[in-house]
């Protein structure tokens, strides 16, 4: 367990393993602890860097603040700064994916290889208006609510359906997390730091290798907008997996783990002779 200082914030992030550095960003209400179960396979592989974005985790709380994802962004720069990293592989879900959209456009001489999960170009009105939903519920300081309000939707139907024992204890976990004021406001605080995420103008900036993954079911990000991500990234790759929603590392952690360390592990790109 790691921090370093950023404007004068403290961040907190981890590492584990050795080799080639992979960055893995955090969904928006996931923590540098939700990746655990992956890290023993994962850094078999990789240095795997996890960090928790300002208002996550264990890092500062920006409280009375507004801000945008560009404050991520360049904390994300400022991590390698300080490990002492000229680049490294990014990978991002859903938030931490448009992170990494920016990243790799704003900073590209430090992006090897790019995986998005879950995402899309911007922040849709569709988009939009379920996130200030998530506002709306959270004011009411009622965590049951806001469970109600913001989980569900995040799984497909299919794993919701067949796993209905573990939702029902990830529930009675959550609820109290969901009832503290002070995690309700971070959540409100990133959710609307996302309003303004819009790098359609930009993807042709992105010149490194891309891997781009929608999930079926997924009905926060659905298929057309990584369709959209695949038609104007240069030197991208685009898959799609079936009966799986928003949290596809958790519903599918095979195809997830299967493709990190495929992706970024492989050495040759081009086997034309």
């Amino acid at each position: 367990m790691s921090t370093f200082n950023y404007m004068d914030l403290p961040v907190h992030y981890e590492l584990d393993g050795t080799g080639e550095p992979l960055l893995i960003l955090n969904g928006i209400m996931m923590s540098t602890k939700s990746w655990q179960p992956f890290i023993p396979t994962l850094s078999e592989h990789f240095q795997i860097i996890r960090l928790d974005f300002l208002d996550q985790g264990q890092s500062a709380r920006l409280v009375g603040k507004t801000y945008t994802q560009e404050i991520q962004v360049d904390l994300i720069q400022a991590l390698l700064l300080h490990l002492k990293l000229k680049s490294i592989h990014v990978c991002g879900i859903s938030y931490g994916a448009e992170v990494a959209l920016q990243f790799a456009i704003k900073y590209p001489q430090s992006t090897k290889r790019l995986m998005l999960f879950n995402c899309g170009a911007y922040t849709s009105p569709w988009l939009s208006e379920i996130g200030k939903s998530w506002i709306l519920t959270g004011k009411t300081r009622d965590g049951a609510h806001y469970y109600k309000t913001t989980i569900p939707v995040i799984y497909s139907p299919h794993f919701y359906e067949e796993k209905i024992e573990w939702m029902k204890k990830r529930e009675q976990i959550l609820i109290p997390i969901f009832s503290n004021p002070a995690f309700l406001d971070q959540m409100e605080r990133l959710t609307l730091s996302a309003e303004s995420f819009d790098v359609r103008k930009d993807l042709s900036k992105i010149n490194c290798p891309t891997f781009i993954i929608s999930a079926e079911e997924d009905y926060l990000t659905p298929v057309f907008e990584q369709e959209y991500l695949s038609q104007n990234i240069k030197d991208s790759q685009w898959i799609k997996i079936p009966q799986t929603g928003h949290a596809s590392m958790y519903e599918k952690p095979l195809i997830f783990t299967t493709l990190l360390t495929g992706f970024f592990g492989v050495k040759d790109t081009s086997y034309l002779i």
